[in-house]
């Protein structure tokens, strides 16, 4: 009971602060999100993808 009186107390009972929460949670989500989806692609997809492949095709300035 503690514990949810904390919260209460600390993020709900003002709407500014309760708001900004949601916003902030809803932020980090998205990001988390975007970073292991795109972590997850190239997992599956390793050694198909153009920054796999681009070495075979595209020559160097050097040489």
């Amino acid at each position: 009971m503690a514990f949810s009186a904390s919260i209460y107390n600390t993020l709900i009972r003002k709407n500014w602060i309760f708001v900004g929460a949601i916003f902030g949670g809803a932020f980090g989500a998205d990001i988390a999100f975007d970073v292991y989806s795109d972590r997850f692609w190239d997992w599956k997809n390793q050694g198909r993808q153009w920054k796999d492949i681009r070495h075979k095709y595209v020559q160097s300035d050097d040489e």
